[in-house]
């Protein structure tokens, strides 16, 4: 048995876990592409390894000033912080804290270490959170907006905000997702449900030889597997729940 590389491969293996081409699987191909999209879906929702802690890049326009928000990636899924790196070397403040500390420290920065600097920081950073609080953020993964609560006048076109955010694993991209263990039993399992769900229409209806459909049963084996597969994901391969946002 070839371990599945691709969407292709993929489909081909959840059909033969389910009796193909001994037996025929009552289902159309666009079915079988939409139950494995609902199992990526679920996969990447909930599963570990479904996601990816990553840090996005993004460059300030004027129309991002005037919005009010920024537009992130249809791949980013959920938002946990952002970070502004507008330049505290450069800001034309020279009232600014962050400057005045870089200022005093700038000899020891290019010369001895970075221990005092980095130490100031951290205290300035903690002063920060706990006497202003956590950047307001509100993101949609549908909209693809990400609304920042502040003061957008003080961020100069050019500058730079760094989004610490969560992003699907593509198995196009990593095709080593489509060998999962669980993302191949899930699918399989939906494009079961599918299959019963197709023959229960004919529920009852006679064939050739006496024999009739058995939709029903094969619905209910489905959904008792699903339930099984869920509460296994559940509580063996999700996370913690977090405080990101989406």
């Amino acid at each position: 048995m070839t371990t599945p590389a691709s969407r292709a491969d993929f489909k081909e293996h959840c059909l033969r876990r389910l009796g193909k081409p001994v037996v025929e699987i009552n289902v159309d191909d666009d079915q079988v592409d939409d139950r494995i999209d609902e199992a990526l879906r679920y996969f990447w929702d909930y599963h570990f390894d479904g996601s990816l802690k990553t840090y996005y890049k993004y460059p300030i326009t004027g129309q991002d000033k005037t919005n009010k928000y920024i537009t992130l990636p249809d791949n980013i899924i959920g938002v946990v912080n952002i970070f502004d790196t507008g330049a505290a070397l450069g800001t034309n403040n020279l009232f600014n804290i962050r400057y005045q500390i870089a200022l005093n420290d700038l000899y020891t920065l290019t010369s001895v270490s970075m221990v005092p600097y980095y130490m100031a920081m951290t205290h300035v950073q903690f002063l920060e959170q706990l006497l202003v609080g956590r950047q307001p953020l509100r993101y949609n993964r549908h909209q693809n907006r990400l609304y920042i609560d502040m003061d957008w006048n003080r961020l100069n076109i050019g500058d730079y905000l760094i989004v610490e955010a969560y992003e699907i694993v593509d198995p196009d991209v990593y095709t080593k997702a489509w060998h999962d263990r669980w993302l191949l039993r899930y699918a399989a399992c939906l494009i079961k449900q599918q299959w019963g769900q197709n023959l229960k229409k004919f529920e009852g209806m006679k064939m050739p030889g006496g024999l009739t459909f058995n939709g029903q049963q094969i619905y209910n084996e489905a959904t008792q597997e699903r339930e099984e597969l869920e509460k296994e994901m559940i509580y063996t391969y999700s996370l913690p729940a977090t405080d990101f946002i989406g």
